[in-house]
């Protein structure tokens, strides 16, 4: 099957940018500014990101509420219409299958965003339906974001973080939340696929630089966030990848939630942990972490840090492994020195 283009592909193909298969979709992987240059940008500036690949399942009537407390592991009552909540979808065993942000839109309507592979599986769990192909997702970050977007919407840069409301733009109606993945303030826009590029090049014509996957990956990496298939996924629970924080473990049955009591009494095996390298080479997905001479733990994501200067790394770690252990990583042959932390690497800006 070929892989699904956003609406905002020729965009990107005008701006020179370099696509490639991801889940699924062709999506920018940088442009010519290049992801170093994207990446600092967003923690001292502000970018925009193309995330369409993203799914929306939209639920709507009496009965959404319900199926998204039966099929997730937060609590809708926490929030309340107007509100966006972070949450998983387990597996029967456990696992996270996918994590998920819902925007609770209106009083009987829900936007349940999961991963670009997972939407099928979301809607199966939840019901409701795919609009993912009606419309785009455009993310501002950073900064200077909120200021920024202030001179193409104001009433978009005005939604607070964990916020979700309908904003008009020029006569289209958008649903904006105060949500991103990158550890710096902005909101995301669901824009109708006829108004993408529009609101796309009035974003860069108000300053924003685009940028792509690769500088979106470095930044969620700075900021401690788990990306699925990597951190989350298969065999993975909330526990073990430090969100146990996710399970609402009074508001009744859930799926899963029999395998995650299960863990719970018998202790977790493994957790995860952040790496600093002492010097520039990154780790990578796969490498072994070592200490005194035997294998501990896998990375399960690793980069270079633009902000930190050095390489980084999440890993799943034996929980009496504590944050200030000195460890190395097997790098293919080569062993690289590094130091257990506690994630973030970079700590969120307060807004």
């Amino acid at each position: 099957m070929p892989d699904r283009r956003s609406p905002l592909d020729a965009a990107h193909r005008v701006l020179g940018a370099k696509m490639v298969p991801f889940s699924g979709w062709e999506m920018p992987l940088s442009y010519p500014t290049g992801t170093l240059t994207e990446h600092r940008t967003c923690r001292t500036g502000a970018v925009a990101f193309d995330v369409s690949h993203l799914g929306t399942v939209r639920l709507e009537g009496a009965g959404a509420y319900d199926a998204i407390q039966r099929a997730f592991t937060n609590d809708l009552r926490k929030v309340a219409p107007g509100r966006a909540q972070y949450t998983h979808l387990l597996d029967h065993d456990g696992s996270v299958l996918d994590d998920i942000i819902v925007w609770w839109v209106g009083r009987h309507e829900f936007h349940v965003m999961p991963n670009a592979a997972n939407t099928e599986g979301v809607r199966d769990a939840v019901g409701g339906v795919d609009i993912t192909e009606s419309r785009a997702v455009i993310a501002v970050q950073g900064p200077e974001a909120r200021r920024w977007l202030a001179d193409v919407s104001p009433e978009a840069a005005a939604v607070p973080r964990f916020r979700v409301a309908d904003v008009s733009w020029r006569g289209t109606t958008c649903v904006v939340a105060g949500t991103g993945y990158t550890g710096e303030d902005g909101v995301e826009i669901a824009v109708p696929a006829a108004a993408a590029t529009d609101l796309w090049e009035a974003l860069l014509d108000a300053g924003f630089l685009p940028a792509g996957l690769g500088a979106r990956d470095t930044l969620r990496l700075e900021a401690g966030l788990p990306l699925h298939g990597h951190e989350l996924g298969r065999g993975i629970t909330p526990a073990q990848a430090g969100l146990d924080w996710v399970v609402a473990w009074d508001k009744g049955d859930f799926r899963g939630r029999d395998a995650l009591e299960a863990e719970r009494r018998r202790g977790i095996e493994r957790i995860l942990r952040g790496l600093e390298v002492e010097g520039r080479q990154p780790p990578r997905a796969g490498y072994k972490v070592m200490m005194d001479g035997a294998a501990i733990g896998d990375v399960t994501s690793g980069n270079f840090s633009p902000t930190l200067g050095r390489g980084i790394a999440l890993a799943f770690l034996p929980p009496p492994v504590k944050s200030g252990a000195s460890v190395s990583i097997d790098a293919r042959g080569a062993r690289l020195a590094a130091k257990v932390v506690d994630p973030p690497f970079v700590a969120r800006r307060r807004q």
